[in-house]
């Protein structure tokens, strides 16, 4: 089992950043992609970034890319996604997920997080 436990949501006018964290614990953590989810109020949950298990590899939405950077401390057992430019489109509760493959990470994660709300405001 992996538990995960996002950090850093909150409220925050367009234009502007935020930086969400998600600590690991269970497993060790450079055997596991990493990625990020967020579902917007009446949308389905949709894909916005991954990370390989060495970090090596990074993997964004199109909608996200150049705007949002997701990075990983194996030695911390954390993973960030760094959010910036933020639109009210941005809106949604953003998921921590886990799986052991970044194919597999980018799709059906086997582990999740609680998820923490993002909110952007015009």
């Amino acid at each position: 089992q992996v538990q995960l436990v996002e950090s850093g949501g909150g409220l925050v006018q367009a234009g502007g950043s935020l930086r969400l964290s998600c600590a690991a614990s269970g497993r060790t953590f450079s055997n596991f992609a990493m990625g990020w989810f967020r579902q917007a109020p009446g949308k389905e949950r949709e894909f916005v970034a991954a990370i390989s298990g060495g970090g090596g590899s990074t993997y964004y939405a199109d909608s996200v890319k150049g705007r949002f950077t997701i990075s990983r401390e194996n030695t911390k057992n954390t993973v960030s996604l760094q959010m910036n430019s933020l639109k009210p489109e941005d809106t949604a509760v953003y998921y921590c997920a886990a799986a052991r493959s970044s194919v597999v990470v980018t799709t059906t994660p086997n582990y999740w997080g609680q998820g923490t709300q993002v909110t952007v405001s015009s």
